[in-house]
């Protein structure tokens, strides 16, 4: 994806397949961009929005032709809705993206009025830069046969000097890595094996200096009495992986002696085990590798940022599967801190790969953590698909996730880590039980049950179940929100 920033003003100026500008909820009177726009196309703005046609509302996107009078050939009207926060405008932007792509659009420029905020055009310019990419590795060609095919995006021009050129690489560098996530979660599981994908993120790390990557296989996890990954990875013909990647700034930039830990939950295939799925809706399984694939990618995006503050990955990646090896409900295990743990629901198989993640990464220097997971169902019942549950064990540092959460789009809503939740993580014969016999307070159960194994250093746990997935699709949360906590800790005293 290139983006580039262009100082147009005038709508009439800008060369592209398609010219995006915002539009309030209500429109209000015309000005800026849209009265440039209106007044080249002989008031057909006014038009559209005097018969109720836009309205500005969220999601919105009017096509307008603009047959010649432009020199773009096309202009999209993208409802931003009424006081958008920075999410808003991010959601208009894919909006506008995918309205682009389907009009078989390759160049598409953002042109908003200029009193808008920089971080809410970079976050259209981000959601035009990744809104239109679909997942084609699967297709055949035959499948196209007949008809065109749709090529996506190439270019994004940020029009009237909203961004700087650091800007500029900025949306382009979140919008490779956000891809890569989406794209690491959505292929078929038998193109993504816990091999696989550590594959790819030694990918990631390649021709990235900064950046180095240690894959932990059997022997190794063997040796590191890592109980809890193995207990899950048991039941499954394809060997698990723990992917290890560390980011070293340069000494001269580094700010502090803080090293943020990012853990990722990678179950490449999730049947539940023993304690198997329903059928319907399983092949959304898959996807149950978000929080690695976006904790994969925030390296990526880390390192080509070049930010401030040294940052390890551990993320654990396994397939949970049933057979005549898998871990069976009552089964105890040890994991790495020693602690033993009951198997009530082999479907609670995150929690226990993450423990063991969580150790290791503690143990390997991280002075803080961040993990992010599909962990629970019950967060998706608590509070839906629009905020990602968050956790901590230190109020300072969840506030500084919520606020990174509310910078970049990747909402995050504090939920509580009460004591009086403590007694759902017990077990009558081991030190823990990963799953509750309660059915109460689901997501905050897991939340407690990790917090055991971060060995007292402040800790998030981003529980993103509801926010990984867009329908069918892989929405790439998490990304931003790794790389802005990342910032925001370079910049702890």
């Amino acid at each position: 994806m290139n983006v580039t920033s262009s100082r147009a003003t005038d709508p009439t100026r800008i060369t592209a397949d398609a010219l995006v500008v915002p539009v309030p909820s209500p429109p209000g009177d015309l000005d800026g961009p849209l009265a440039a726009v209106d007044a080249a196309l002989g008031g057909l703005v006014s038009s559209v929005i005097a018969d109720g046609e836009v309205t500005g509302a969220a999601g919105q996107v009017r096509v307008l032709h603009t047959r010649g009078d432009l020199r773009a050939s096309r202009v999209l009207l993208a409802g931003v809705g009424d006081e958008p926060d920075r999410g808003a405008w991010a959601a208009a932007g894919r909006a506008a993206a995918r309205a682009a792509r389907d009009a078989g659009a390759r160049k598409v420029a953002l042109l908003a009025p200029a009193d808008t905020d920089r971080g809410d055009v970079r976050a259209m310019a981000e959601g035009i830069a990744t809104g239109a990419w679909r997942l084609e590795a699967f297709r055949s060609s035959g499948a196209t046969k007949g008809r065109r095919r749709e090529r996506g995006i190439s270019d994004v021009i940020v029009g009237g000097g909203a961004l700087p050129p650091a800007g500029t690489r900025a949306v382009a560098a979140t919008a490779e890595a956000v891809n890569l996530a989406r794209e690491l979660a959505e292929t078929p599981a038998n193109h993504m094996t816990p091999t696989i994908l550590a594959k790819r993120a030694e990918q990631v790390a390649r021709g990235r200096r900064a950046l180095s990557i240690d894959v932990l296989g059997p022997r190794e996890l063997t040796t590191l009495k890592a109980g809890a990954l193995l207990a899950v990875a048991q039941g499954s013909a394809e060997p698990p992986r723990m992917i290890v990647m560390r980011y070293r700034p340069p000494k001269a930039v580094r700010r502090n002696r803080e090293v943020l830990g990012l853990v990722g939950k990678a179950v490449t295939f999730d049947t539940g085990g023993i304690s198997i799925k329903p059928a319907a809706g399983m092949e959304e399984m898959k996807m149950d590798m978000a929080g690695g694939a976006a904790v994969i990618a925030a390296m990526g995006l880390i390192a080509d940022l070049e930010l401030p503050t040294e940052v390890l990955a551990v993320v654990p990646s396994t397939e949970n599967m049933p057979s005549s090896t898998a871990m069976k409900p009552g089964d105890v295990f040890t994991a790495m801190n020693g602690m033993t743990i009951e198997v009530t629901n082999t479907d609670a198989e995150g929690r226990l790969i993450l423990a063991d993640a969580l150790t290791y990464c503690a143990r390997k220097g991280a002075t803080r953590i961040v993990d992010m997971a599909t962990l629970t169902g019950a967060i998706v019942v608590a509070i839906g698909e629009v905020y990602a549950g968050l956790f901590g064990s230190d109020p300072t540092f969840t506030e500084l996730v919520r606020e990174a959460g509310d910078e970049t789009g990747d909402l995050c809503w504090p939920m509580p880590l009460h004591p009086g939740y403590d007694p759902l993580v017990k077990s009558p014969v081991a030190d823990l039980s990963n799953a509750a016999k309660k059915r109460q307070a689901g997501a905050v159960y897991a939340a407690r049950f990790l917090r055991d194994f971060t060995e007292g250093r402040p800790w998030c746990h981003v529980d993103v179940a509801g926010t990984a997935m867009q329908g069918d699709h892989a929405s790439g949360f998490g990304v931003r929100l790794a790389a802005d906590v990342a910032a925001r800790v370079a910049r702890l005293t």
